[in-house]
């Protein structure tokens, strides 16, 4: 049995899974802190790894995705002191079985390639990857496995932390969705507007991809919804045909194998 550690450095948290062999084992999330130390780094490691019964030193090796590059040494560092093993950092070079169309290639998140691997590997294509986490981002990929590209929005927290800070009279309000869309206090209002406005704006970018990808049949295109948010825009949009939010842990693991083959 292969033991794998596969680690996703967010903007906002750092996503952190077990594998053995090709199931999905535990799952783990830290807070992304770009002023912590390497020995900072390690403790806390160490510390969630344990909470599960997981000793550091139980894998084989692991798989890196980052897009929080001034983090992503002190924290490979971090892995190497607490596992002696070297993590394979996925970037420019490293083999993901698809073709990337893009005006410039180092330009694409490594998230988002690993996330369009994962979803053709899993659902097949023509299909639309939508990541709903610190920005809310639209991938394609075509039948075939090419990635051909997408877009990128405001998340909903980014979107939430812009009112508050920009406006005197706002506040902070718990991201679930009211009963209603007409709000009848502000709280009410704004959860409105976040959440019902975010879902109208993934449905509307979802109905633009599917014609743009696949214009003589956009039915068939297949989206795939991921991130900290896809649950809870899951309840409210009805385009999604699958909701994973393991997505890109399981594309680290596939191209690992790719790398290692």
């Amino acid at each position: 049995m292969s033991t794998l550690l596969a680690v996703d450095i967010g903007n906002t948290n750092i996503t952190i899974g077990a594998f053995d062999d090709e199931e999905l084992t535990a799952t783990w999330r830290l807070a992304t802190r770009e002023t912590r130390t390497v020995d900072e780094h390690v403790w806390a490691l160490q510390g969630v790894l344990r909470s599960k019964g997981v000793e550091p030193d139980s894998f084989d090796a692991i798989v890196v995705c980052s897009v929080v590059p001034p983090l992503t040494d002190d924290f490979t560092s971090a892995l190497t002191a607490l596992t002696s093993l070297t993590p394979l950092v996925i970037g420019p070079g490293a083999r993901t079985g698809i073709r990337i169309h893009y005006d410039r290639t180092q330009d694409v998140g490594t998230d988002r390639i690993v996330d369009a691997v994962a979803a053709h590997r899993l659902y097949g294509g023509p299909l639309v990857v939508v990541d709903i986490g610190t920005a809310t981002v639209f991938d394609a990929v075509t039948a075939d496995g090419d990635y051909i590209g997408g877009a990128i929005a405001p998340g909903l927290q980014i979107a939430a932390d812009a009112m508050f800070r920009n406006t005197s009279q706002l506040r902070r309000v718990e991201m679930i969705a009211p009963d209603r869309v007409i709000g009848r206090s502000t709280v009410a209002a704004m959860q409105s507007g976040f959440v019902f406005g975010f879902a109208d704006l993934i449905e509307g970018m979802i109905a633009r991809f599917k014609a743009e990808l696949n214009p003589e049949a956009p039915g068939q295109v297949t989206v795939v919804a991921t991130g900290g948010f896809a649950s809870l825009m899951a309840e409210q949009v009805d385009s999604f045909d699958h909701v994973n939010p393991d997505l890109t842990l399981i594309g680290l693991r596939l191209v690992h194998e790719m790398n290692n083959a």
